[in-house]
């Protein structure tokens, strides 16, 4: 079992839910960016998504739009995200990391080689955005094969047919778009949530993570209602602009800590 789902699973017996902050790696400086995982566990995360910066990212909005070209302004590559990982596993061996991000730094590694890199720094699941689960077959197999989850993302628009897909080759959890549009919109509809993820739950058991949109405590609850676990992404990042300088760390553990405390409420 891997440690995503064995966490997934201490979590479903503890009646809790799971809490996904997504930063992206070399923001706002990538000599803060190991600390600021930390941070994240210390306020109750309880997977981090590392993004991996890429200069055309598709599913992003304008925030993490912005902190990937800071990361890239900083030299930050995918090489460089793994040595973060690898970083952080010398004082946390616990807590899951996934690395999230598009296909052409994936490509330009060799899928195998990145397989083999991303073991080995302490990786336990990967996200490419870009990826469709139908053409990954071989893919997942290689992440798997390396002890690393293979994730996938479902979106309001996906056909029973896609979810079906997802659901052969995922494992760790599915990263359900809560919305039609990209990462930080507004108009997040917790009654369409609560009216797919039944669909999606009668394809897999595999659990069923929501993001975008998500934006505070109440929308982390309300999502929490039908959700196995929330992501958080673009208020982290905002909330990283707007620090003063010097206190990042600690504005970002005490909002990671609101939001666990409304979803264990």
């Amino acid at each position: 079992m891997s440690k995503i789902s064995a966490l997934f699973q201490q979590l479903k017996a503890d009646g809790k839910k799971g809490l996904v902050p997504f930063i992206t790696a070399g923001d706002p400086e990538p000599g803060l960016t190991v600390e600021l995982m930390h941070a994240l566990v210390r306020g109750g995360a309880n997977v981090i998504e590392l993004g991996v910066p890429f200069s055309d990212p598709m599913a992003d909005g304008p925030v993490i739009q912005r902190s990937s070209e800071r990361a890239l302004n900083h030299g930050v590559t995918l090489r460089r995200c793994l040595e973060m990982v690898a970083a952080f596993r010398e004082h946390d061996a616990q807590t899951p990391v996934v690395l999230m991000g598009y296909a052409n730094p994936v490509e330009q590694m060799g899928t195998a080689q990145f397989a083999s890199e991303a073991k080995a720094a302490g990786v336990d699941g990967v996200l490419i955005v870009d990826y469709p689960p139908e053409e990954c077959v071989d893919f997942a197999k290689q992440m798997r094969a390396a002890e690393v989850d293979p994730i996938f993302l479902l979106a309001p628009t996906s056909s029973p047919a896609r979810i079906l897909e997802a659901a052969k080759i995922a494992s760790g959890y599915i990263y359900y778009v809560s919305l039609r549009g990209v990462t930080g919109a507004s108009h997040l509809n917790t009654q369409d949530v609560a009216s797919i993820i039944p669909q999606i739950r009668a394809a897999t058991a595999i659990p069923i993570a929501v993001g975008f949109g998500i934006n505070d405590a109440a929308s982390a609850k309300a999502v929490s209602n039908t959700a196995d676990a929330v992501v958080i992404g673009s208020r982290i990042i905002r909330l990283l602009e707007e620090a003063p300088a010097g206190e990042a760390v600690q504005s970002l553990e005490n909002f990671i800590r609101e939001i666990r405390v409304a979803l264990d409420s």
